[in-house]
This record gives structure tokens, sequence and C-alpha cells, in this order.
């Protein structure tokens, strides 16, 4: 494919997929050198995939590799489009489409998670300032909502002076939390590029001080036991690490656990109730469950 004289050559690629497939295909099509990426669903149809590329990327063989990508997902049993779709773009119409789907959104009762070329001049809520970027975490995303309205719930009645966050993504959750008071953020990924995203998201938010971004495993991470925990990643995930939970929430501190289908979110509050969390609220929004829950140890006397 030639440029057009005059214009930035970018082709953007267009795939649909169930929303089980479209955390690791996201992934994926950052890998292959993305500059954009974005999630689209409506209620008639599956969610769809817009991810914009330089066309010195070589659109064939780009090609080639996401259907290849689909196939291995499709063999797997996720349910994914039949073949990535292209089309020419100029730099003004991707970069459009980009800043378009990312507009400033309300969240919970006083927050509103604003992209740093469309922040308010004025508001009546907190705002949170997310560079868009290959970190997950936008607000945009129904599990981030979720997850950003409890915690936003359980500052505002408990008041932690410290919280964990585990898989950080854009490091919006640990923002939040140190914007809305929390004095001390762990926030740990292990994803460089998510940490780096996180760190710049803390300064354009003024809470470089409060938020200590590390490159890190939460299923090894060692950390003093914190009042609150908050993890954001998927079902699998949750029951695996229910055990270091249980370590790294501090006795009677909660767990604000997203990530979740609909469907999932009975069996993985049931998993954490094995290792001592009782379910206090459940958020549900555009299909996904965040769960807040409580460390009541199995051991801790009556």
């Amino acid at each position: 494919m030639t440029a057009v004289a005059g214009h930035s050559a970018y082709v953007e690629v267009v795939v649909d997929a169930g929303e089980e497939a479209l955390e690791g295909l996201t992934n994926f099509l950052w890998e292959q050198g993305a500059v954009g990426v974005v999630e689209e669903a409506t209620a008639d149809r599956p969610s769809r995939l817009r991810a914009f590329f330089p066309v010195t990327a070589g659109t064939d063989v780009l090609t080639a590799r996401i259907d290849a990508y689909l196939e291995a997902l499709r063999a797997l049993g996720f349910r994914v489009g039949p073949r990535a779709r292209l089309a020419p773009v100029a730099d003004a119409d991707w970069t459009a489409a980009w800043r378009e789907h990312f507009r400033p959104v309300a969240v919970g009762h006083a927050l509103l998670v604003a992209p740093p070329w469309e922040i308010p001049a004025a508001s009546d809520r907190l705002v949170l300032v997310i560079e868009p970027g290959r970190a997950f975490g936008t607000g945009h995303h129904g599990t981030t909502a979720g997850c950003l309205a409890l915690l936003e719930a359980i500052v505002t009645a408990e008041r932690p002076a410290r919280a964990i966050d585990l898989g950080t993504g854009s490091g919006i959750l640990a923002i939040a939390a140190a914007r809305l008071g929390v004095g001390h953020v762990l926030a740990c990924d292990s994803d460089p590029d998510a940490v780096a995203a996180t760190e710049t998201n803390a300064t354009l938010n003024g809470v470089a001080g409060r938020v200590r971004p590390i490159v890190g495993d939460a299923a090894t991470l060692a950390a003093e036991p914190a009042p609150l925990v908050l993890a954001n990643l998927l079902a699998a995930a949750h029951r695996a690490l229910a055990e270091r939970y249980a370590r790294l929430v501090a006795p009677n501190g909660m767990l604000v656990a997203g990530g979740l289908l609909d469907a999932e979110g009975d069996d993985v509050a049931d998993a954490l109730a094995a290792h001592g969390f009782r379910r206090e609220t459940t958020c549900r929004l555009e299909g996904w469950t965040s769960l807040a829950l409580r460390h009541a140890p199995l051991h801790a006397s009556a």
C-alpha cells in the first residue's frame, strides 16, 4: 500500500471479538506496533477493536499475523471474527477517531476521568487525567468504572491510609485512591510499559509522591498488608491469587476485585470466601461485575 501525497499513511485494522478474547487480542495488536487501539461495543453486535498502524508496519505481513492469531483464538474456543479488515486512513483521521473515543466520562458519585487534551476548565467532580496508551484502564470500560465506583465508596467511608493496586495498568485506580485521600499507594504491574504509564499519569495528577509504581508479579509480591487492595484482573487470576490476597489485605480490610463477566461474579466470590473474604457490595456495569469484599479471616475470634 502506498502513501497518499500530502497525508501521513496509516491503516485501520478492524476485528470483531467476544468479551473474553478482547484483552489478549488488544495486547497482541499493541505488540504488532499499533499506535492506538479503541474498543467499541453495542448491544446488537459483538465487541469491535479498531487498531491504527503506520503503513511502514508492512500491511501484508501484519494482516497475516493477525489472521493467524484469530485462527489460534478460534481453535481455543474463543469467539472472534473471521478475518481482520483493513482500510487506509490519514493521520488526522485516526487521531480524530482516537480522541473522539476518549472523551471525559463521569464515574461514581464524584469522579470524572478525562484525557489530557480535554480537561474541563471547571468541574464539580474530582478530575482524574489519564493518558490513553498501551496500558489498560481509562475509565471507559465497565470493569474499570465499576472498580472506581467501589473504590470511591470505600475510601469515603473508611479513609484507609494505604492501598495496594495489583495489575495497575494505566494506574487509574491507584491515582484515584490517592486523589481521594489515601496517603500511600503501591502500584504493581508485571509490564514495564504499564509502570511507565502509571508514573506519567501520577505526575499528570499531582500524586507522584503518593503513588509508588513498581515492576512486580502479584503472585510473589512481598508487601505489608494494606487496609485496601485493588485488583482489576480476570476471573482466573482472582482464583489463583486468593491465598495471596489473604496475605496482602489486612484483617477487616477491603478487597476490590474487578474484571469479571457477570456470569463469573458469584463463582469468584465463593472462591474468595474460602480464604476469608465476605462480599459486601456488587457493582454491575455493561456486562461486567466488580466486587467489594471484606477480609474477615476464618481464624479470627468472634
